[in-house]
């Protein structure tokens, strides 16, 4: 019997659209390493930040998954993953999941 986790379902799905962009030929400024993705984090200006997949599965960072999916749906204006937070914000979530 399989546990569905809605934020997991939803990372998957935009992971799945990324993918899609990437091998459609739209080029990425940089390399992102096996195990990490890519996501873009600001109220305005937007930061790109590369993070671990293993993210995907922690209560805080679903959290921030939940607001991007209200904000922007799968349909995200600078072609990744946006997350529509303050950076201050989004490196404090990231700064306690390394830690953990």
């Amino acid at each position: 019997m399989a546990i569905h986790v809605p934020g997991i379902m939803h990372a998957k799905q935009i992971l799945r659209q990324a993918k899609l962009i990437v091998s459609q030929g739209v080029s990425t400024s940089t390399v992102v390493p096996k195990g990490h993705f890519a996501v873009y984090v600001g109220e305005n200006q937007k930061k790109r930040f590369v993070i671990p997949v293993s993210f995907l599965n922690q209560p805080s960072f679903q959290e921030l998954l939940s607001k991007a999916e209200e904000e922007f749906g799968f349909d995200h204006p600078i072609g990744g993953l946006t997350i529509p937070c303050r950076e201050d914000i989004f490196i404090n979530v990231t700064s306690s999941l390394n830690e953990s």
